[in-house]
């Protein structure tokens, strides 16, 4: 085993094309994408029409309540994914998690617009609608993951905030591609329309995006990084007993190599990672899932503002996410989120202002605002530093839990605690106090963090 470890180390750094780096970070983007598209049709669906197709016998705010209680279901999966995809990708690789991952989200997502409804077969349609989300979630839990993790460990170092950058326009594309689906449907149907079928559409129409997705990933070659890895022999990382047996009996420098990756005490980069993903995801709830069905259903603004709201931010965010990755470039990670988070506490106040002004031009700059300083813009930077800070022998699982982690703990208790505040307070400052305290953790986390930028991936211990 050892020859075989020493061999190993000594292989020539894996070399990949332009062409294999577009491949990747098209099939990134595109996985990405879908990832968010799926959610974003099911957050929109849940905030606009599933408390009446899926819990009609309930009143309209406890409606919006339980379908948001469906939203966070997911979630619940998605850690369920992270754990057991992660694990797989860091032992057997980052391709052959991408290529399932995609399979689950996309049949999941394409029969939830296949379900009977409420008035069809009763308390089974929510039921199934639970099941099929748990089932999207547990793919859904390493797709982003895996995807951070493939783009930046084939990036150049110099130019990785940019291009993983990319998976961050991935989850902007899903947002738009769905957001956009949804306010086409909201302005051509009538309501009696999209309760009956209309709704169904975007789901459905999510299977053709997969199959072009599976396509892509099917010629994908495996990361350089996880190539180069000194702990994988022959496309398998080595167990734990395995590498402690190699590091007994090799040199001093290729056994200090290893014994950095699986003696290191692990936590602090992961919990660091867990506060920057906080702000990002709480603010991504509340901006992109809760405000949508709150402005319909307690303020009584038309369902098409919000949508549309939601459109133009992610336009914007076309120009605010590769910007973002390239300042993070020139200047570091850790000074940019320190910016990025600060401005979003700041501007909390004044953008629910202008959201529940009642003026659409304010609601529109407010929601455009929000949603690219406080999500976009943090998710960008979210994409590559979280990669930088784990090591390659651990990097997929811990990155896919942190997200995930601080998805349940922010994402999806957050639009749900949201809704309880609003409905016991009759007012929005709740939610400018969420962001708030979502976007201070973030900042606390990146002035505690260390700068990453240009940081050897192929090491095997965290960079904390």
């Amino acid at each position: 085993m050892k020859d075989s470890v020493i061999a190993a180390q000594q292989t020539p750094s894996a070399q990949r094309s332009t062409r294999d780096l577009t491949r990747a970070a098209v099939s990134g983007w595109l996985g990405t994408a879908m990832e968010f598209m799926d959610f974003q049709l099911y957050s929109l669906a849940a905030a606009i029409v599933f408390n009446k197709i899926f819990f009609p016998d309930v009143s309209p705010a406890i409606g919006l309540i339980a379908a948001m209680a469906t939203y966070g279901v997911g979630y619940v999966a998605r850690l369920a994914g992270a754990v057991y995809f992660g694990r797989m990708g860091d032992r057997l690789g980052r391709k052959k998690v991408l290529y399932i991952t995609i399979l689950l989200m996309g049949a999941s997502t394409t029969l939830i617009g296949a379900l009977p409804t409420y008035a069809t077969i009763g308390i089974l349609a929510p039921i199934l609608l639970v099941a099929l989300r748990l089932v999207q979630g547990f793919g859904a839990g390493a797709e982003i993951a895996g995807a951070t993790v493939m783009l930046a460990e084939y990036a150049p170092a110099g130019r990785r905030g940019l291009i993983s950058s990319l998976v961050s326009l991935g989850t902007n594309s899903g947002t738009l591609a769905a957001s956009g689906l949804w306010a086409v449907l909201l302005a051509v149907l009538s309501e009696e329309q999209l309760l009956s079928w209309g709704w169904r559409l975007p789901f459905l129409l999510s299977f053709l995006l997969m199959i072009f997705a599976v396509w892509m990933r099917r010629s994908l070659k495996e990361s350089p990084v996880f190539e180069e890895r000194p702990d994988v022999v022959d496309g398998v990382a080595l167990a734990r007993a395995e590498v402690e047996s190699v590091i007994a009996t090799a040199d001093q420098h290729e056994g200090s190599v290893l014994a950095a990756g699986i003696r290191q005490r692990k936590g602090k980069a992961f919990f660091l990672a867990l506060g920057l993903r906080f702000g990002q995801a709480g603010n991504s709830g509340l901006m992109q899932t809760f405000l949508v069905g709150y402005l319909a259903t307690n303020l009584a603004v038309d369902r098409s503002v919000p949508t549309d709201a939601i459109v133009y931010g992610s336009l914007v965010g076309f120009a605010t996410v590769p910007l973002v990755g390239l300042l993070g470039d020139r200047f570091g990670r850790r000074v940019v989120y320190l910016v990025l988070s600060a401005l979003t506490v700041v501007l909390a106040f004044p953008v629910m202002l202008l959201i529940t002004s009642g003026s659409t031009p304010g609601m529109l700059l407010g929601m455009v605002l929000g949603l690219n300083v406080g999500v976009l813009g943090l998710f960008s930077l979210e994409s590559v530093t979280m990669a930088e800070l784990f090591g390659s022998r651990t990097r997929f699982t811990q990155l896919a839990l942190s997200k995930e982690i601080g998805g349940i703990l922010a994402t999806a208790i957050g639009p749900v605690l949201a809704a309880t505040l609003t409905a016991v307070t009759d007012s929005w400052w709740p939610i400018a106090a969420m962001l708030i305290v979502y976007s201070l953790i973030t900042f606390v986390s990146a002035y505690l963090a260390p700068e990453t930028r240009g940081r050897d991936l192929v090491r095997l211990e965290d960079a904390v």
